[in-house]
């Protein structure tokens, strides 16, 4: 057998091996299910989304306030809510209102790592334990998005948004936290759960 035989023997053999790897990869794609993952609560924390507006969001009870904050140009961002969840999480729920006369663009609000994904997010929000001296930042999932609101971007004049951040729960005997977004001031909120 000469090598020009060879080299295309082991070409054939090498395009045979990718197509069944490929076809492996495909069909280890679905689940059997319609492809929908089962509802086991795992991915029910990631709701991080994409920059377009449609994410689905932990729904806050927006008559219940235990902090505000008000920032530059009339941004208004209220606390409804700061629970603690049985996985180890303390879920942070707001609105965002826009009191000024411009559009809102939520640019400064993101985290400065370069990993994190999303442009207009609340993702350098954190939660700080003065007592403990410790910082908590917004989780953040595999693909780099944050466990936070995105899309946080052209929200009119007299326009609100619900706002969402997740965060590792500091230890059970710590209740009382600083919450921080970056050019507003921080205010002190209470944990619950």
């Amino acid at each position: 057998m000469s090598i020009r035989h060879t080299t295309k023997a082991r070409r054939g053999a090498a395009a045979t091996a990718l197509a069944a790897a490929l076809a492996l990869a495909v069909a280890g794609c679905g689940n059997g299910d319609g492809d929908k993952a089962p509802d086991d609560g795992a991915g029910r924390a990631s709701t991080a989304a994409k920059d377009d507006g449609d994410e689905q969001q932990p729904a806050a009870d927006s008559s219940k306030t235990i902090g505000e904050m008000k920032g530059p140009g009339g941004i208004v961002v209220t606390l409804h809510s700061a629970v603690r969840d049985d996985g180890g999480f303390v879920t942070v729920s707001a609105t965002v209102t826009n009191h000024g006369s411009r559009l809102f663009n939520a640019i400064d609000w993101r985290s400065k790592e370069t990993e994190v994904k999303s442009l207009s997010s609340v993702s350098g929000a954190s939660l700080v334990d003065e007592k403990g001296k410790k910082r908590y930042l917004v989780l953040r999932d595999t693909d780099g998005q944050c466990l936070c609101t995105t899309g946080l971007s052209g929200i009119k004049p007299d326009e609100s948004r619900p706002l969402f951040a997740q965060f590792p729960a500091p230890p059970k005997n710590v209740t009382e936290v600083d919450f921080q977004i970056p050019t507003m001031p921080s205010v002190g909120i209470t944990l619950s759960g």
